[in-house]
């Protein structure tokens, strides 16, 4: 009986150490990961919410990002090789600040004007690839940018997204 208690205790004296070792370990490497990423942080300054709130010189002269979305999507006939297609197109102007976008927003009748005309001169084949969906929009850019210029005497609009496409 006293050799069974002795056994109990070598045992559970074992599983101890073995539990201490284990747990001297995972502290060990916890704290090198911690030191590794705390000696090794760049010299950049740390970015705070305040520092990303106040606007920069840069940002403030040329505005922030606002979107003017057309009332209506453009809906069209192209003619086709084999067939005229029907090509609806949501579009949105992209704009830098306040004042920007109401200039756009008071001249909307004419950048849709402007807009339409543009996308009456394609094809299904050139609306077919992606080269020539990007080349409308480049056209349809330079277009709204030489009306608004026309009109206001500065360009406005910065780029023509267009957030839906279909063609049937």
């Amino acid at each position: 009986m006293a050799e069974d208690t002795n056994l109990e205790i070598e045992e559970v004296s074992k599983s101890k150490s073995k539990l201490i070792i284990i747990i001297a370990a995972v502290l060990l490497i916890v704290g090198a990961v911690a030191g590794y990423f705390l000696l090794s942080g760049g010299d950049e300054p740390v970015e705070t919410l305040a520092d990303a709130a106040a606007p920069t010189s840069s940002s403030a002269t040329v505005g922030i990002a606002l979107y003017v979305a057309m009332p209506r999507p453009f809906i069209f006939n192209v003619p086709g090789a084999s067939r005229d297609r029907i090509v609806q197109i949501k579009v949105q102007l992209l704009v830098r600040g306040d004042d920007n976008e109401e200039t756009a927003k008071k001249h909307i009748p004419l950048i849709e004007g402007t807009l339409l005309s543009v996308f009456s001169m394609t094809t299904a084949d050139e609306l077919s690839t992606s080269v020539g969906k990007e080349t409308l929009r480049f056209t349809a850019l330079d277009k709204v940018q030489a009306a608004m210029m026309d009109v206001e005497g500065n360009k406005v609009i910065e780029r023509v997204l267009f957030t839906g496409f279909v063609m049937q």
